[in-house]
């Protein structure tokens, strides 16, 4: 088989990405059964995927005399170890999901979907199913074959143990999901003993049946059909992108390894390993595909293979589509969009670390009762009414003080003994204030309020706030 040589290589691969019509696209008609294989890109993918494990671990780390993450809704209190959020600072967890949301779009800008390739829940979870489905069952031709086989008891019971692994995995991911709103300690005693509230038993029955459908039935389907990134993901490429890609040019034409014609065939021996440890079975060789999750899998294979024939790796690389048109692709810092992103990220970052740094554990608001606005004494003094909301987001009771700073004369009432501000609480305080008339130099007159905590830590607060009076009342 020989190369034509009025047809170039850029031609063929322009000709090679114009055929959509031969992407392979499973679409759910039959089972993918991925091979498994090794290499430098399977080992990193499991490094990326050992990431997880804080999910089932984290809700087991203590600080303290409570879990160090935990976020107490019914409370409406987020525990990040020492610090405590709670509702009125919510907008760092905008911040925070502002930064990851922009990190994912510079990651797939610069190397594609490595996200879900390597970090997303859906392709760790099903690695893990796919691994216990070979573990019990076999490589893949005889995974295929058992599937297709009559019930037996053999059968049964391959069936029946691999089902049972995955039911565990699916009710550990939903626990350890609930773990992180609830106390773990108390989630387990719950669950043992079938006394949890209602809405833990629904979230952890839709975890078990979500983690065992999607992973252990949809699988690559879930990407296809069901998720929204890979959509987004996929349209935020462009042709300097880094992505799994076959080096036409180098493999072109095709063909089966032999003495007779290896001098006329290009590097690519079609041995179809590429396609067989595909965990979605898109043929990287058709070009970039929808189905592709940039796994890299595929380089492993081939690289692999490439090794045991003596030629070079790298038959199938990252690469982007202007490097393997042999054109310079614009490094990251020559791309205006990068420079947005990044500049989006630092402000994000830089917003949630001195939100956290200056995240005061003592809040401090004065409200003013309005009916009436004031109250003419009969000394001839003028009353208000305040009431005071103390914010205190430690983790221990505290007692505080009040202190207001105003003209000369004022009379408080309701500040004379400290007040018991409860942890992680609001504290609601009631206070009078009277001003003599002669103090009063018109309809109102700025405040400054303060509470201060006794003892360690000291922590403090103030507000201003304004005295009504009736207007002219000094002349």
């Amino acid at each position: 088989m020989h190369k034509p040589d009025h047809i170039t290589a850029d031609q063929m691969i322009d000709n090679l990405y114009a055929d959509a019509g031969v992407w392979q696209l499973n679409t759910g008609e039959e089972k993918i059964h991925p091979r498994q294989v090794s290499g430098r890109w399977q080992r990193l993918k499991w490094l990326t995927s050992s990431v997880w494990l804080l999910y089932f671990l984290g809700p087991y780390l203590r600080w303290g005399d409570r879990q160090a993450v935990l976020f107490d809704l019914p409370a409406q209190k987020f525990h990040l170890f020492s610090i405590t959020i709670l509702p009125q600072d919510l907008w760092l967890l905008a911040l925070v999901l502002l930064f990851f949301a922009i990190l994912l779009a510079v990651v797939t800008a610069l190397v594609g979907r490595v996200f879900c390739g390597f970090f997303c829940f859906q392709t760790v979870w099903t690695d893990l199913y796919i691994r216990i489905e070979a573990w019990l069952e076999g490589p893949p031709r005889q995974r295929a074959q058992l599937d297709k086989a009559p019930w037996d008891i053999y059968k049964l019971r391959i069936k029946l143990l691999k089902h049972s692994l995955w039911l565990m995995i699916a009710l550990l991911t939903g626990i350890s999901f609930v773990a992180w709103f609830m106390d773990a300690r108390e989630l387990w005693l719950g669950f043992f003993s079938a006394d949890l509230p209602l809405e833990a038993w629904v979230t952890i029955a839709l975890f078990l049946a979500g983690t065992y459908t999607l992973a252990g039935f949809m699988r690559e389907q879930t990407c296809l059909w069901l998720c929204p990134y890979s959509r987004i993901q996929g349209v935020m490429v462009d042709s300097s992108t880094l992505l799994p890609t076959y080096d036409t040019k180098r493999g072109e034409p095709r063909g089966r390894l032999n003495r007779e014609s290896i001098s006329d065939l290009g590097d690519c021996i079609d041995c179809n390993l590429c396609v067989a440890v595909c965990p979605t079975g898109v043929d990287i060789r058709q070009g970039q595909q929808q189905g592709c999750i940039t796994c890299a899998l595929c380089i492993d294979a081939c690289d692999g293979v490439m090794d045991k024939i003596g030629r070079p790796k790298g038959l199938i690389r990252y690469e982007s589509l202007n490097g393997l048109l042999g054109e310079k692709s614009p490094a990251w810092f020559q791309q205006p969009r990068i420079w947005a992103y990044l500049l989006i990220i630092t402000l994000s970052a830089a917003g949630t670390i001195y939100g956290i740094s200056t995240l005061d554990t003592l809040d401090l608001k004065v409200i003013q009762h309005r009916q009436p606005m004031y109250v003419l004494e009969s000394d001839g003094s003028v009353r208000n009414r305040y009431q005071l909301k103390i914010l205190n987001k430690h983790n221990q009771s505290a007692r505080g003080i009040l202190k207001i700073d105003g003209p000369e004369g004022m009379r408080l009432q309701g500040a004379d003994d400290p007040i018991e501000l409860k942890a992680s609480g609001l504290t609601v305080h009631e206070l009078f204030i009277r001003m003599p008339r002669e103090q009063l130099l018109s309809d109102s007159v700025k405040l400054r309020f303060h509470v201060i905590t006794l003892g360690a830590p000291v922590m403090k607060a103030s507000r201003e706030g304004l005295f009504i009076g009736p207007a002219n009342v000094a002349q």
